[in-house]
């Protein structure tokens, strides 16, 4: 995942999502360069925007980069400490008729990630 700050959206990951740390690039540095992280069976890479470009000279666009799906235990729950973290709620907490519970927020840089749960777990 690019980003134009690893340090701010491994926070954002991290606090807010469950993510932790698993790597660090470099490794005693305040501002990392890339930071892997690993929520249960699931692995997030976040590099700087600036990567692509130096790697194999692309650049990437302005606007959402990605969307990302994280399954949470209670997204009325999660959204609520989102919202007390001033994080942007993009849509609020509504059933879907696929039976799952979803809201949407947006992560430091502005990407949408969707929060979901089982609509009767919620």
């Amino acid at each position: 995942m690019y980003t134009r700050d690893v340090k701010t959206s491994a926070a954002f990951y991290g606090k807010l999502l469950g993510f932790a740390k698993q790597y660090q690039f470099p490794p005693d540095s305040d501002e990392p360069g890339y930071v892997g992280m690993r929520r249960d069976e699931s692995d997030l890479g976040i590099v700087h925007e600036s990567s692509p470009q130096r790697l194999i000279g692309q650049s990437i666009g302005d606007g959402p980069r990605f969307e990302l799906f994280v399954y949470v235990d209670d997204v009325d729950d999660t959204v609520g400490r989102m919202r007390d973290a001033s994080v942007p709620i993009l849509r609020e907490p509504e059933d879907m008729p696929w039976g799952e519970r979803v809201a949407f927020v947006a992560d430091p840089d502005g990407n949408p990630v969707t929060l979901a749960a089982s609509a009767e777990s919620a």
